[in-house]
């Protein structure tokens, strides 16, 4: 079994941090969001993947190599402009020949692992075992309606009226016969290649279509909101681990995880919170549900349900709350304080600010 992960889209939703890194390597719980998704698809058993990219191909290859450090072999697989799920697979076809494989959406998180959607593929013979989980709005969502078995009588892209509560999550298990699907299909009136027309090609041809109802954590990462989210829900499991120093007039409360080269002097840091490495934090409170990227100062500064990226600097401004500051960004106040604020501050941006008269 191979896998093939698509990493293509732009990320207009997730502005102004896509404009300058793709949205999938936006680090969650201080790992970008392909890592996650690696490492779910390496627990399955699976070492030979391909990722299908787009305008960041290169940003991709720097973060990721040939897969050797995550015990995979990555193949690139470039896409000209976002053409439909379905395209992907067009676009992989050599890559996955005639190998059963995983397609997983690149931007979605799944942290209790794929692996009981694998399972039913494996165990139950359908041509095609798709991951799906009950939501509050599925308009926004391809759709599926099941019989028996939970056998899939049809799928429905984006529907005004759902035939079900049932949404498609973003984790499909295919035989090769989902090759001929896509060859028989064509673009939608949207002008894109749509996987659930090619499963619904296959139900339409008598294929038996089963779904697995997805029990844990999942997020589409269309959004800050949902960063900010998944962040939170990523570092509930977090364990207390401290690598860096931290003084006496310090205290750390909760699970905390403190990485190599880092210091926290006379600061307060209340968990679940991660910092990378190289960190200085100097007279500050930081957290609950905040992460630190590596090679970050903090002085004066007070953050909390916040995710800080690289390099970034933040300096006498308190209550941060609800924010993503980007790589390299510089945050400086001049008297600010005694009120929430909330940043979106893209990578290398400088920011100042200052009391109002």
């Amino acid at each position: 079994m191979k896998a093939l992960v698509l990493a293509g889209g732009t990320g207009t939703r997730l502005r102004p941090f896509s404009h300058t890194m793709p949205k999938q390597l936006i680090p969650v719980a201080n790992k970008p969001v392909l890592v996650h998704i690696l490492e779910d698809i390496r627990a399955q058993g699976i070492s030979e993947v391909g990722i299908v990219v787009g305008g960041h191909a290169a940003d991709m290859a720097e973060t990721l190599g040939d897969g050797s450090a995550l015990g995979l072999r990555i193949t690139y697989l470039h896409q000209d402009a976002p053409r439909g799920l379905a395209h992907c697979v067009v676009v992989a076809r050599d890559f996955l020949g005639d190998a059963d494989f995983v397609m997983y959406l690149g931007d979605n998180m799944l942290p209790q692992g794929i692996a009981p959607v694998v399972d039913d593929f494996r165990a139950g013979g359908a041509p095609a075992q798709l991951a799906v989980q009950s939501v509050a709005d599925p308009r926004a969502f391809g759709v599926a309606e099941l019989g028996e078995g939970r056998r899939v009588r049809r799928v429905v892209e984006k529907p005004v009226r759902p035939v079900s509560d049932l949404a498609l999550i973003g984790v499909y298990v295919f035989s090769p016969q989902v090759h001929d699907a896509v060859a028989a299909i064509t673009p939608s009136a949207r002008g894109e290649l749509e996987i659930t027309d090619a499963v619904q090609w296959l139900i339409t041809q008598g294929h038996e279509v089963r779904a697995s109802c997805y029990e844990g954590y999942w997020r589409d990462m269309g959004t800050v909101d949902d960063v900010l989210e998944c962040n939170r829900e990523l570092l509930r499991s977090l364990t207390t681990s401290v690598q860096g120093r931290v003084d006496g007039a310090s205290l750390l409360v909760g699970p905390v995880e403190i990485g190599e080269g880092s210091s926290v002097t006379n600061s307060r840091i209340t968990g679940p919170v991660s910092i990378g490495r190289g960190v200085v934090i100097k007279d500050s409170c930081v957290g609950p549900d905040t992460t630190v990227g590596d090679h970050c100062t903090l002085s004066g500064a007070g953050v909390s349900y916040s995710i800080v990226l690289e390099a970034a600097s933040i300096s006498d401004v308190e209550d941060l709350h609800g924010s993503v500051i980007g790589r390299a960004a510089q945050i400086a106040s001049a008297g600010v304080s005694g009120r929430h604020h909330r940043l979106m501050v893209g990578d290398h941006a400088s920011v100042h600010m200052l009391t109002s008269r």
